[in-house]
């Protein structure tokens, strides 16, 4: 395969990831100041700019309509909303020719109605609408594209922002006067999983425990770690018999069993720590897959496009 099609693969299952997460994480918000009135919006929104984001220009004051217009409705910014369905249907436009044509279609068609919508505010309906068509992507995706190179890269791509993305909710949760952990749980569609999973015994302790490190939830940190590195092992099997010649997979490998295998109680008890873990590793890994697939190009990190 060419790499400029991988890394057009690899983007579109990323960039489509990332709307879904960046709009389960601003929903965590409008839920958590619906749920207390009296919350201090400032103080949660600036949180989720500057302590879940990573944004270093954050105003003392800002709104929940600030967080909308950056992480939302921004179309410069990769990182927002429309930005990232921007970047996934160009990157589709990229590799039409690997795509099959309904794959192509929804993606193309829910760039095109995301803009009907409006921009006024980021309301249930707008947030709602996205996390359904990021499924519906990656459903069509799995159904109508062979199981090869070119699905591999795909997944891939969603599984890495998914690690991502939903460590990023998780560290809400254990914010001080961040929203509740059932607010984190819904965000996340966790919440009936979560009462079957535990017979409706939910504290906050088995919500953190079941987004971080179920094995069986497929939005879990833990899950959505493990199949990058399925996908990574199908892409390039190891035959070494001492190490691995992958990168990338070692980097995921290290940071699962760091999760997987310490005690639940000493993960729990510092989550902003290991989700900030989590977040290195996956930007450290998706550079050694860069380095390594798509050396053809510059790797397309966080960056805006121009049309």
């Amino acid at each position: 395969m060419l790499s400029r099609i991988a890394d057009s693969l690899f983007w579109i299952g990323r960039y489509i990831e990332r709307a879904d997460g960046t709009a389960r994480m601003v929903d965590v918000l409008r839920l958590s100041l619906v749920e207390d009135p009296g919350q201090d919006e400032s103080y949660t929104s600036s949180m989720l700019l500057g302590g879940i984001m990573g944004y270093d220009d954050v105003a003392h004051d800002v709104a929940y309509s600030d967080v909308a217009a950056r992480l939302v409705f921004d179309a410069s910014n990769p990182s927002a909303v429309s930005g990232s369905w921007l970047a996934a249907r160009e990157n589709a436009r990229r590799a039409r020719e690997t795509l099959s044509t309904e794959l192509w279609e929804v993606i193309n068609t829910s760039w095109r109605r995301w803009n009907g919508l409006g921009a006024s505010t980021a309301t249930q309906q707008h947030l709602s609408w996205v996390t359904e068509r990021a499924a519906l992507v990656a459903g069509i995706a799995d159904s109508t594209m062979s199981h090869d190179e070119a699905w591999e890269f795909l997944s891939l791509g969603r599984s890495l922002e998914r690690a991502d993305m939903t460590a990023r909710i998780v560290a809400t949760g254990a914010l001080q006067g961040g929203p509740s952990w059932g607010v984190v749980l819904a965000s996340c569609g966790a919440q009936q999983a979560m009462l079957r999973t535990m017979r409706g015994m939910i504290t906050d302790r088995t919500a953190a425990a079941f987004l971080t490190l179920d094995r069986r939830f497929p939005r879990s940190v833990l899950a959505a770690l493990r199949d990058a590195e399925d996908r990574l092992t199908v892409l390039a099997p190891d035959t070494d018999r001492v190490g691995f010649s992958d990168e990338a997979r070692r980097i995921l490998g290290q940071t699962r069993t760091q999760l997987e295998y310490a005690n639940p109680d000493d993960v729990l008890e510092d989550l902003p720590t290991m989700m900030g873990m989590v977040q290195r590793s996956v930007t450290r890994a998706s550079d050694e897959i860069g380095a390594r697939y798509f050396r053809s190009g510059p790797v397309q990190e966080w960056t805006g496009e121009i049309l």
